[in-house]
């Protein structure tokens, strides 16, 4: 994760199940430029050259990239093209450490114990030799490296050529007219896993993608289509492959169709009042859990997986690979890990850590994508937390704690999480019942066309690879020239926030819903951190859509009030012996005739935990008040006003036109 503030470096990781790896520039190949007139013809042209059932191609394709070519770049896991062929030539070891040692972000978020500082020693994890899929392909196709990591058409031809490999060295029958159930085994090696439950999730999510058939215009502009087609895979070919299997011990909080595994997160004392890296609870018992976070890790899965294993370092509940989606959970729900940076949100979160990087020239595998939404929507449905962009939140969602903490606060996962597929694959609800009159507006780019001149990515000020994005830029007037809004705690000065790709200060991402401040020509305007922010939203290629809901304006007589990054109870409520834990205003302040959309009411709590065995007063207990307070979406991160301090509306109907 990042801070407003980190340079960027250009970092790309490349693990299949056990390394990372840094890109570097690579020569662009003269095929990357122009794609094939027909890419569904050259699927079917490799398909039938290397013998490889034409829906097995598509199926494993669109597991990995979702038929993306990426314009060349790597995966967060060091995939290249449609096929995710890997190639380790061009890197080098990443630095050693992780996103919770980097930047001001205290991750456990708790002003009553002294701040952390994670320092990460972890070691670079030990190559693979799966790392080198692209040397193998070149071997077996004859292209150039350059060209299978370059060219969408080489690549298919790659990754069939690689499917038709695996398929013979199995045993297994070759040939385009093959029966698709037979190449179960293949497709599971393919996806690099470490151990065959990872291994067949892989491999069963790709017949379930065959079975349920799947068409989409690429991000190169070539329509695809994987027509639906009914097969039950022999699930026995995946015993050659001599795979190690996972123990799975009861209470791992996993649905039953993902690979996970436990990997626990030590709960050690150190001497001296000092103890690591979590605290003990008894949620929902105890304290309703009501947020999910997503952040990546900014490290590799090996690194990561050495981190939360160290009791002096920070913690999160679970950790999911990029290369097949296997999951690792360190953290029992019940527990408080320490991730998000701010207490109360950690009090009340479970954390997902997602192997790879916010903004550093990579992209998302949809294997990770579909089994971190399995997970969300199974933890989502057993602790009743609703589907939305006001529960299931990215840490640049989740506000700094005071005025003084909120300039270090971390921006993961990146404007490049593609947050409407996420929402797809979870089977969120909409609710998209609105109008312009109604008030309220969900912020909904089409990712692939929605492109914003980000700058930062690999190098300081140039800029990034032009990719698609869930964030919406919002300037200050309805102009492409005006400047950007401020965020006057990210610059205090007054000066505009930047297309810098860490500066999230002026900008909405996809499935966040705001009350409407205006509307003109093309133009659509947000109330946003006490300002009119406005956002291109012409009705040819909306970027918006209206919905219904409930808003909050200041109480009739009241010119401003103020806003939080916690929603504490008040003094009285503490018992003895417990310090007060101040409600401390942030730098914004909301006014009168503004409107923000309600997420939820939240009781003050504060959750009191200090010591390892809890024999401080007043620990592992829930301090309730009588205050209450609304979560709004007052910025880019979610905020908190004081319920006594408000009224609670249904979105206006007259709202400006």
């Amino acid at each position: 994760m990042h801070r407003p503030t980190l340079p960027s470096r250009r970092r790309a990781l490349l693990v299949t199940a056990v390394v990372a790896v840094t890109a570097v520039p690579l020569p662009a190949g003269p095929a990357a430029a122009a794609p094939a007139a027909d890419r569904q013809q050259r699927y079917a042209a490799a398909a039938g050259e290397y013998g490889v059932p034409a829906d097995v191609l598509l199926g494993v394709s669109y597991l990995e990239s979702r038929w993306d070519s990426n314009a060349g770049t790597p995966s967060t896991s060091g995939g290249y093209g449609p096929m995710h062929l890997t190639d380790a030539r061009h890197v080098t070891a990443l630095p050693r450490g992780g996103h919770h040692d980097t930047g001001a972000e205290d991750p456990r978020g708790d002003d009553s114990r002294t701040a952390l500082a994670p320092r990460a020693t972890a070691d670079p994890a030990p190559s693979s030799a799966a790392l080198q899929t692209v040397d193998a392909a070149a071997a077996l196709t004859g292209e150039a490296p350059e060209s299978l990591r370059t060219d969408p058409n080489a690549n298919i031809r790659g990754g069939a050529a690689l499917l038709a490999s695996y398929q013979r060295e199995l045993g297994a029958p070759v040939g385009a007219g093959t029966d698709p159930a037979a190449w179960y085994g293949a497709v599971a090696r393919y996806a690099g896993a470490d151990s065959a439950d990872a291994a067949a999730a892989f491999a069963d999510e790709v017949f379930t993608t065959i079975g349920a058939g799947e068409s989409r215009v690429t991000d190169d502009g070539q329509r695809v289509t994987l027509p639906a087609r009914t097969v039950r895979p022999e699930r026995t070919w995946l015993d050659r492959l001599g795979l190690r299997k996972l123990a799975r011990p009861d209470g791992l909080e996993c649905p039953r169709t993902i690979s996970c595994e436990w990997i626990p997160a030590p709960y050690q004392a150190f001497g001296d009042g000092d103890y690591g890296n979590h605290d003990l609870s008894d949620r929902p018992k105890r304290q309703k859990i009501e947020y999910i976070v997503i952040h990546d890790t900014e490290g590799s899965w090996a690194t990561t997986l050495k981190l939360v294993q160290d009791p002096t370092y920070v913690s999160w509940h679970y950790t999911l690979r990029s290369v097949d989606g296997h999951i690792a959970q360190h953290v029992k729900t019940k527990d408080v890990a320490w991730h998000a940076g701010n207490w109360y949100v950690n009090a009340k979160a479970i954390g997902l850590e997602h192997e790879g990087f916010a903004a550093q020239g990579t992209w998302y595998t949809e294997a990770m994508y579909r089994t971190s939404a399995k997970l969300v929507r199974h933890l989502a449905l057993r602790l009743g937390i609703p589907l939305d962009r006001q529960h299931i939140i990215g840490h640049d969602n989740v506000p700094g704690t005071t005025a003084a903490t909120v300039r270090g606060m971390h921006w993961d996962p990146g404007p490049y999480w593609d947050w409407n597929h996420y929402f797809d694959l979870l089977h969120a609800p909409r609710l998209d019942t609105g109008t312009p009159a109604t008030g309220l507006v969900r912020i909904d780019p089409d990712y692939a066309t929605n492109r914003p001149e980000f700058i930062g990515c690999v190098t300081p000020g140039v800029p990034c690879p032009s990719r698609g994005s869930s964030s919406v830029v919002l300037r200050s007037a309805p102009s492409a020239d005006a400047p950007l809004v401020n965020d006057i705690a990210l610059r205090p000065d007054g000066t505009p926030n930047t297309m810098e790709v860490s500066d999230h200060g002026a900008r909405a991402s996809a499935g966040q819903t705001y009350a409407l401040a205006g509307r003109q020509g093309d133009w659509t305007a947000i109330w946003y951190l006490g300002q009119r922010a406005w956002f291109h939203n012409p009705a040819s290629a909306p970027t918006a859509t209206w919905t219904v809901g409930m808003v909050v304006t200041p109480k009739p007589g009241r010119a401003t009030i103020p806003v939080y990054g916690r929603a504490y109870p008040e003094q009285a409520a503490y018992p003895a012996g417990v310090p007060y834990q101040a409600i401390s205003p942030l730098q914004y302040t909301l006014a009168a005739g503004q409107r923000y959309s309600v997420g939820a009411v939240l009781p003050g709590e504060y959750y009191r935990a200090s010591t390892f065995d809890g024999s401080s007063p007043g620990d592992w207990t829930v301090i309730r008040g009588g205050n209450r307070y609304v979560q709004i979406q007052f910025g880019h991160r979610i905020m908190y006003v004081n319920l006594a301090d408000v009224q609670v509306l249904p979105s206006p109907v007259d709202a400006p036109r």
